[in-house]
């Protein structure tokens, strides 16, 4: 079996010792991403909204990195600091780039260091 690891351009440098995505039996596996403009490095300012705004945008860059889009996510695990209190305004934006039939997901509470809000995919490639 092929794997195949990367980093996107567009995306965020990785805070840590990680890959960006890794590609496996055509299918692409994400890094959890958070709330962190690329350009500047720094976590956006902002409330649940805006951090899951840009948690999937650098998400999409991954995507756009290896030709994907969002209907071919099959999976989504996020991990919400505070999941009682921002879940629906979370689905509100995922809302935003995920459209009817949706992937499978799975959305927990976590203990996040300084954002709200981390997510990673699976991809059908």
């Amino acid at each position: 079996m092929k794997v195949e690891h990367f980093q996107a351009k567009a995306a965020p440098a990785p805070g840590g010792s990680y890959s960006h995505g890794v590609v496996a039996n055509n299918f692409l596996y994400t890094c959890g991403m958070g709330p962190v403009d690329p350009v500047t490095g720094k976590i956006v300012d902002g409330g649940i909204a805006e951090q899951t705004r840009q948690t999937l945008k650098n998400l999409q860059a991954i995507l756009v990195e290896r030709g994907a889009v969002f209907a071919d996510v099959v999976k989504v695990t996020a991990h919400l600091q505070d999941v009682n209190r921002d879940f629906a305004a979370y689905d509100v934006v995922y809302r935003e780039f995920f459209t009817a039939p949706f992937p499978v997901r799975t959305t927990v509470g976590s203990d996040l260091i300084n954002i709200l809000v981390e997510i990673d995919l699976v991809v059908a490639l």
